[in-house]
């Protein structure tokens, strides 16, 4: 029979608070009263629950993780997985475990993350943002629980956000191609109501701009972020002549899609046509040819959410953001001759 925390304190001949006192090692308890307690502890083999624990030290040690938006499409990209196993490893070397939000079984139920919050006495909250962001997120951003987003921009009391700088990703794929004397460029963003495409499709254009460098309202082409998508888009390009000289893609995996589509219409890349994806998946580095890509450093952004909401939990930091550098990384399908190198 499993002992309470009640019954270990009738033993001892002291109060439940007492006991909890103890056990967490917190209050001012005599060493003789110590000694007692952990006596019986000891002889009766007793472990205190997590509630008892909880309750106690008024921290669960528990994070929630909450997969925001369209989470059977968005979460099954390679980047959302890398950046949550970094999130993962990061907060358990600090001391927490994980609990999951199931988002199918939320919306069923109708339940509010900040209600869910309190029934699970979670310390705070990461949120892993999809496109579509349920009206729940933005009260759990409101409460006083406190937040980190990945790729999410919060603004509550109690909250920060971490994600690539958007802008400098087609910044820094439009200044090399311009530097290396490529000036016709085409875009395939996500969703046409992405907020992250979105930001990479207004730097874009503003670069193009800048530069004085060709863009035609075909070569602007939306996808959902996966291959069969960048497939799609690509024929569209390629429906109309001319075609660019380039071509780059807000996803790694649009941009392996847009790379079938070129070797059926027989294409070379690079030869004929240049291609750069962004994120830096692992596949980049396998397809025929290599895809160059911008790198989003992944592994940094999971440790950086970790460690930020740790900060808001143990009120050692005031809410703010972070905005990560990426790097241009050029491989086989947008080598040029004679390439000039820029700073990424």
């Amino acid at each position: 029979m499993k002992l309470t925390i009640r019954e270990i304190a009738n033993m001892a001949g002291v109060s439940p608070g007492t006991v909890s006192k103890v056990i967490n090692k917190t209050g001012s308890i005599s060493p003789k009263t110590v000694k007692k307690v952990m006596k019986i502890i000891e002889e009766t083999g007793y472990h205190p629950s997590f509630s008892a624990k909880s309750l106690a030290t008024k921290k669960s040690n528990l994070i929630g993780l909450i997969y925001a938006g369209e989470v059977h499409v968005e979460f099954s990209h390679p980047f959302f997985n890398e950046v949550v196993n970094a999130f993962k490893n990061a907060i358990g070397k600090l001391g927490y475990d994980i609990l999951v939000f199931s988002n199918d079984k939320f919306n069923k139920m109708k339940e509010d993350y900040v209600a869910r919050c309190k029934h699970f006495h979670l310390d705070g909250c990461v949120i892993i943002a999809g496109e579509q962001l349920e009206e729940a997120v933005n009260q759990l951003d409101q409460s006083n629980v406190p937040c980190v987003g990945v790729d999410i921009e919060l603004k509550g009391p109690r909250s920060s956000y971490v994600s690539t700088d958007n802008a400098k990703v087609s910044a820094k794929v439009v200044e090399y191609l311009y530097l290396n004397s490529i000036k016709k460029v085409a875009f395939i963003g996500g969703p046409s109501n992405s907020i992250i495409s979105n930001l990479r499709k207004e730097a874009f254009i503003h670069f193009i701009n800048l530069f004085g460098m060709s863009v035609r309202s075909n070569w602007i082409q939306y996808g959902n972020y996966f291959e069969d998508s960048g497939y799609q888009a690509m024929k569209q390009i390629l429906a109309n002549k001319p075609y660019p000289e380039a071509v780059y893609t807000a996803s790694d995996m649009m941009a392996l899609g847009a790379l079938k589509a070129l070797k059926e219409e027989g294409i070379r890349v690079p030869e004929d046509m240049k291609l750069v994806g962004c994120d830096d998946i692992e596949a980049c580095r396998y397809s025929d040819p290599p895809l160059a890509t911008v790198k989003q450093d992944k592994d940094k952004m999971g440790k950086l959410a970790a460690y930020m909401l740790h900060d808001l939990i143990n009120g050692n930091t005031e809410p703010g953001s972070i905005l990560v550098d990426p790097k241009l990384v050029i491989r086989d399908s947008c080598v040029i001759e004679k390439d000039i190198t820029m700073s990424t």
